[in-house]
């Protein structure tokens, strides 16, 4: 269902193709119909409450509801259950967890030479696997855009759209500004269109809470669905 001010869509129905072995590679190397572990390994969190569905969720399989193998990169820690759920839709799945470093404020990704610390987004985006040019149907960032920087934003944002075939989807989630603490949550896909949470969390957003007009501006004039929630959270969809 959409929340206030969201239009509701249909739900897609998921064409399911078999599961392929699942190899083990290097930490964060994306596999076709494989995924790999990681330093941290997969996780198999709790859920803290009712899954929800989520109206953004169910726009994105409905414009992918002819794609076979929709080519997908999730920015977030390994989950089991987003794993399974999108290698049964036939997925090539590239994962690599850029939430927890940004979540941690990993010290090698910043230059604290000077006075003023200097976020490295190229370090940063050099965990990323080895991704084609336009080659992706959709990427999951979840809120990867609240953990950082503000000045390093169109630079992230330009390189995930780079990685966006056309018509290819950046699915966000983005706190309302009253939603202080949270920044430790995790989210995973329920299913195609539902999606869980583990506990929330009481560490605090490192950065102010980003406006629709400035996603509006992140997206250089692209084309963006905004779906509000109860759980003080806006679903984004940015269409290239």
């Amino acid at each position: 269902m959409a929340g206030r001010g969201g239009q509701r869509h249909e739900q897609a129905s998921a064409r399911l193709a078999p599961l392929t072995e699942t190899k083990e590679r290097g930490p964060n190397e994306g596999l076709e119909m494989s995924v790999t572990a990681g330093q941290q390994g997969r996780t198999k969190p709790t859920r803290a409450g009712p899954a929800t569905a989520s109206a953004a969720l169910e726009w994105l399989w409905q414009q992918l509801h002819d794609v076979p193998h929709p080519h997908m990169l999730d920015c977030g820690p390994i989950c089991q259950a987003t794993v399974d759920v999108l290698l049964r839709r036939g997925a090539k799945l590239y994962v690599t967890d850029l939430m927890t470093p940004a979540r941690e404020g990993n010290s090698q990704f910043w230059d604290r030479r000077g006075k003023v610390p200097v976020f490295r987004l190229h370090d940063f985006l050099a965990q990323l696997p080895e991704i084609p040019e336009e080659s992706l149907s959709a990427i999951f960032c979840w809120h990867l855009l609240d953990l950082l920087p503000r000045d390093v934003l169109p630079g992230l944002v330009d390189r995930f759209f780079s990685c966006l075939q056309p018509g290819g989807v950046l699915f966000c989630l983005l706190r309302e500004p009253y939603l202080a603490a949270g920044a430790e949550m995790m989210w995973w896909l329920e299913n195609l269109t539902t999606l869980a949470t583990g506990r929330e969390g009481n560490k605090p957003f490192p950065y102010p809470a980003l406006s629709n007009r400035e996603m509006e501006r992140l997206a250089r004039s692209r084309s963006i669905k905004t779906f509000l929630t109860r759980s003080g959270r806006r679903e984004v969809l940015a269409i290239k």
